[in-house]
């Protein structure tokens, strides 16, 4: 909600007692709490995330990527092998699961082959238009994070364009994973894409579903700390997904692995939602320090 400018009144209609009719009166204008300090950025932040509702779109982020996103990649990849692996294997790189636990990813989604003969070109339309639904989904996220209205219906070019250049900045990343394990030059490819690549991407992510409604610095912070929240992930999900995947698919079966798939969709989906929200917030916190409200 927009601050009403410096010296302006904000006009209620009171009815006055003992007298006909009603009456305009002037309420003087409250200022807002405002709490300096790392507890009061926390606070702003808590509340816009409550706003933001930003766990539910971190579920509605995994629930699409399970059914729309994964279905996709797995027949692109099963028409291309990504550095000459299959889908299982490159989800179990980018999930950083030890050799023991990414063999439980393979009866999940089956043999590849079996998955590229049976689709037609009817089904491949409908899952890339499915696909669209999902990038709405974050376009929708930008929006609300910089309060801004709908896109044009005439932007659909967009959602298709930034869903193509997802698949190759996967596979690309994918690309990195398969170099030698215990290299040195592994381990600073995939930092490398990790931090720079993935700045560079969700900076141009934000730009571009914003339909340039937006300037590129402001979306800098919030590209940063949206590559720099993957890379935690992916730490994250090397250390706890790893047995989770082993004893999940040993007590619940195929069903278990897919509960923490999701988990690990929903984490990024709060990753890339969050990350573009504390940059905003931080780059609103700059701006109220470089001009102080007048007194």
């Amino acid at each position: 909600m927009p601050l009403l400018a410096p010296g302006a009144a904000r006009w209620r209609t009171a009815i006055v007692p003992r007298q006909r009719g009603v009456r305009m009166t002037r309420e003087p204008k409250q200022a807002p709490e405002r709490r300096g300090g790392f507890r009061g950025f926390a606070h702003r932040a808590w509340r816009e995330s409550e706003e933001l509702e930003l766990m539910h779109r971190a579920l509605g982020f995994a629930a699409l990527g399970l059914v729309t996103l994964i279905p996709l990649l797995l027949v692109i990849s099963a028409a291309d092998p990504v550095g000459g692996r299959e889908f299982p294997a490159w989800l179990a790189a980018a999930l950083g699961l030890s050799p023991s636990a990414a063999k439980d990813l393979g009866p999940v989604f089956g043999p590849p082959g079996k998955a590229l003969s049976t689709t037609t070109a009817l089904g491949l339309a409908g899952l890339a238009a499915f696909g669209l639904s999902f990038v709405s989904a974050v376009q929708v996220g930008f929006e609300r994070i910089w309060s801004l209205p709908p896109a044009r219906l005439m932007s659909v070019w967009r959602r298709v364009v930034w869903l193509a250049a997802l698949i190759g900045f996967l596979f690309v990343a994918a690309d990195t994973s398969e170099l030698p394990d215990n290299s040195w030059l592994r381990t600073l490819l995939q930092t490398l894409v990790a931090t720079a690549g993935s700045t560079g991407f969700f900076w141009w992510t934000a730009r571009f579903l914003l339909a340039g409604r937006v300037n590129w610095m402001p979306l800098l912070p919030g590209a940063m700390l949206t590559a720099a929240g993957l890379v935690g992930l992916r730490l994250f999900s090397a250390i706890v997904f790893s047995p989770l995947v082993i004893s999940s698919a040993t007590s619940y079966g195929a069903i278990g692995t897919v509960v923490v798939i999701v988990s690990w969709l929903i984490g990024i989906g709060f990753v890339l939602f969050g990350g573009g929200l504390l940059g905003k917030l931080l780059m609103d916190n700059s701006a109220e320090r470089g001009n102080p409200p007048a007194e």
